[in-house]
Parts: structure tokens; C-alpha cells; sequence
């Protein structure tokens, strides 16, 4: 976490939204603040948003950035109250920030953008390493090989990408859970895993069509190294204490 809270720099990339299938903006010229020191959020040019999709809700109120006035959007028959706010004083005046949810998506170029903005200051490696990795849980194996994937992503512990041939798929069972990362894409599977009486929700996962930057992790599983034991070249290593929530991974 290198950047301040309240911290202000231009976005050298276009930005889109979208709504019931309407470009509610469009600009090169949004600005990433940092509303907390994890990750941006874009302040969009009030110029760059389509006015015809604005809702004035008329709550009006100092926030952290100047005083600010209440919005919800309205476009192709969808509607969002609530959805941001429109700044008339301090450094953003003239700009709109939008929550994430209110809008169906969000491009970064052509590039759609999951969960929230990417950070320019975050960086993911997806490194193939022949080191060997076997993660159990309870004392069951639950996956081993010496050709993972390692993925280091700043701020997050190393996760460990396994061939599915080198998962144990007698303690994992399927479940319906998706979530997505702004790095990585949108999961394709989720499992859970039983060991014993004991059913442990939602450890391991996979992308089978992650972003391009991450395409070495293409079907590959990973484990919350969090819940589980993790040992590289007959090394137990420490559980990693962190606060992560399942869109964390």
C-alpha cells in the first residue's frame, strides 16, 4: 500500500461504462483517487457523462473530496437510484463518481474491468517454477507437483497453480460460487473440500479464461493458502494472516 489516502493522479486510459446496454461515459480524462490506500476509484468529467442518464435525487452533503450532490442513473430501461455523486466544490469539482454496482460494466480501453478500478501501482507475475508445492488440509493431500504456476500479486499472499492432474478431486466438491478479480477476470469453477465429516466452503478455485496478462493460470486450481497447509521443497510454511474477502484471490 504506496499511495495515500486522498491521493489524486490522471487515468491515461479511456474509460467506459455502461448501462442496459447505453454508454453512460466516456472520457480520457478521469482522474484515479484514492478513497483508501488498497485501489483508486475513478472521478469521471461531469462533460463525459451522458446528462440524459442522470437522476438528480437531491441530497446534497460535504464528502471527503467537497460538497457533493446525490445522483441515481437512468438508461436503456434500466435504472440505478443511488448510484453516485456529483461534486460542485474542492479539487473534483466538475466530476462524477459513480459506484462501482450501479453500473453493468466498466472498459478500460477495450478491456472489460471487474470488482473495482486496477491500481497502476499493482502488479501480478504469473510465474511457472518447478519448486514443488503440495498443499493439505487435515492431513490430506489435496494437490502436489513440481510445475505450478506461481502468482504474485502485490498486496496478496503467492497462490499456487496446480494441473488439474495434480489435484486430489476425492476431497473437493463443485459448487456454484463465481466471483471475479480485477487482475485475474471472472472465476470458472469453485470447490469446496471435505475431509473426513469436516466440509471446508469454497478453497480452491480456478480461471479457465482469465485476462490476458494471466493466461499462464488458464485452468489451472489454486488454494486459499489462508485455510490450508502449504509446503515448497519440504518446507512448511507459516498460514499467511490476512483480511481477505473471496473476491481477494
Amino acid at each position: 500500500m504506496i499511495v495515500p489516502e486522498g491521493h489524486v493522479e490522471p487515468v491515461a486510459r479511456r474509460i467506459r461504462g455502461f448501462l442496459g446496454g447505453h454508454v453512460v461515459l466516456d472520457s480520457t480524462a478521469v482522474r484515479y483517487v484514492w478513497e483508501s490506500p488498497k485501489y483508486p476509484q475513478y472521478y469521471v468529467p461531469l462533460a463525459d457523462v451522458d446528462e440524459g442518464a442522470l437522476v438528480e435525487e437531491g441530497h446534497a452533503r460535504h464528502r471527503q473530496h467537497g460538497n457533493a450532490r446525490r445522483i441515481g442513473l437512468r438508461a436503456g430501461g434500466q435504472e440505478s437510484p443511488s448510484a453516485g455523486w456529483i461534486y460542485d466544490s474542492g479539487e473534483l469539482a466538475g466530476t462524477v463518481r459513480l459506484l462501482w454496482d450501479a453500473l453493468d460494466a466498466w472498459f478500460e480501453e477495450d478491456e472489460q474491468v471487474y470488482v473495482h478500478p486496477r491500481s497502476p501501482y499493482t502488479r501480478v507475475d504469473a510465474l511457472r517454477s518447478t519448486r514443488r508445492v503440495r498443499v493439505e488440509l487435515e492431513g490430506a493431500v489435496l494437490a502436489e507437483s513440481d510445475a505450478t504456476v506461481m502468482v504474485f500479486e502485490t498486496g496478496l499472499p503467492t497462490r499456487y497453480y496446480f494441473d488439474r492432474r495434480s489435484v486430489d478431486y476425492t476431497h473437493l466438491v463443485p459448487t456454484d460460487t463465481v466471483t471475479a478479480c480485477p487482475y485475474k477476470g471472472v472465476t470458472s469453477a469453485y470447490w469446496s473440500a471435505r475431509v473426513g465429516d469436516d466440509v471446508h466452503p469454497d478453497l480452491a478455485w480456478a480461471y479457465d479464461f482469465p485476462t490476458r496478462q494471466l493466461l499462464p493460470i488458464a485452468g489451472l486450481v489454486a488454494f486459499y493458502n489462508e485455510e490450508v497447509d502449504v509446503t515448497i521443497d519440504g518446507e512448511r510454511l507459516e498460514r499467511p494472516v490476512t483480511h481477505f474477502s473471496r473476491s481477494a484471490r
